[in-house]
């Protein structure tokens, strides 16, 4: 039996516990799923490592996954336009079921190999691509057909599951290993399992906005103020970031559509707009590098 799936003697009796005590239980087992994504620290880094050129090439994430796990993928790619400007083209998320699959299970979806590929196929998978294909058993029939069609296709493939030795892990380039174990409720891999994946989710993709040069310090200066929010935020960053007070931060912000890293740059090298942009276009968008630049 898988170990997602054992039953766990800790917990044998459950249903007779008082709402504290579940409470307690439930929140405590969580602890497990930081364990297991700190034990995987190794193989994400070396993800993060392997994507990187090719992110840097244009090519794009392709989340796969099948229920708890697709949605996860569904959330992480969603995530990064607002929180890095990551262009939405270049963050793909397929979900056992198609769209309705968000919102209710669809029985059988995640059965279907050829749907598996089928919808892989759809997007054009290149070897620019990263695949990051999640299943908590490690062996949905959806999600390795689409991982190995991804291998075909000479994409990076990064196999995260929550059993040791699992398929999607041994078949992909690139196996990470969430042991999170039995779960409170045998079975219910939305509880730890998920978790772990999540986190180890936000961290591949995070560290690998990092390493694209979308954080200066530890500022997310790539933000996307797509409300009144995160306009503030733009405002509160520079600030930060540059030291001026909020009426430079702001004017300078409304002349560069509130992108944080030109303002920076225009702000601390006491330049036009125009040149600010040059030089982040030079440096590749690294605000250290840009800043760096002598211009005698």
């Amino acid at each position: 039996m898988l170990r997602t799936e054992s039953p766990n003697p800790r917990y044998e009796h459950l249903d007779q516990l008082s709402s504290a005590e579940l409470v307690s239980a439930f929140v405590e087992d969580q602890h497990n799923a930081v364990s297991a994504v700190h034990a995987a620290a190794t193989d994400i880094a070396r993800a993060v490592d392997a994507a990187l050129p090719r992110m840097e090439e244009g090519g794009r994430l392709i989340y796969v996954g099948a229920g708890t796990s697709g949605r996860l993928g569904l959330l992480d790619s969603v995530e990064l336009l607002p929180t890095f400007s990551w262009p939405v083209e270049r963050a793909v998320a397929l979900l056992a079921g198609g769209p309705p699959a968000v919102y209710q299970a669809v029985e059988g979806a995640e059965d279907s190999r050829e749907q598996g590929v089928a919808d892989l196929r759809t997007k054009g998978v290149t070897a620019k691509d990263v695949v990051i294909v999640l299943a908590a058993s490690g062996s949905t029939p959806y999600a390795l057909a689409a991982l190995q069609e991804a291998r075909r296709c000479g994409a990076l493939t990064i196999g995260i599951a929550n059993n040791p030795a699992a398929p999607v892990m041994l078949d992909a380039e690139i196996g990470i290993t969430l042991d999170t174990g039995p779960e409170v409720i045998s079975g219910s891999t939305r509880l730890k399992a998920g978790t772990a994946q999540k986190i180890a989710l936000n961290t591949f993709s995070s560290s690998l906005m990092v390493r694209l040069h979308k954080v200066y310090r530890n500022l997310m200066v790539d933000v996307k103020p797509t409300n009144a929010k995160l306009l503030r935020r733009t405002v509160r960053l520079t600030v930060l970031a540059t030291g001026c007070d909020e009426a430079l931060a702001t004017q300078t912000l409304a002349t560069c559509d509130h992108h944080v890293k030109t303002a920076i740059v225009a702000i601390q090298r006491n330049l036009s707009v125009a040149q600010a942009r040059e030089l982040l276009a030079n440096a590749k968008g690294d605000v250290r590098s840009a800043l760096a630049v002598n211009l005698e």
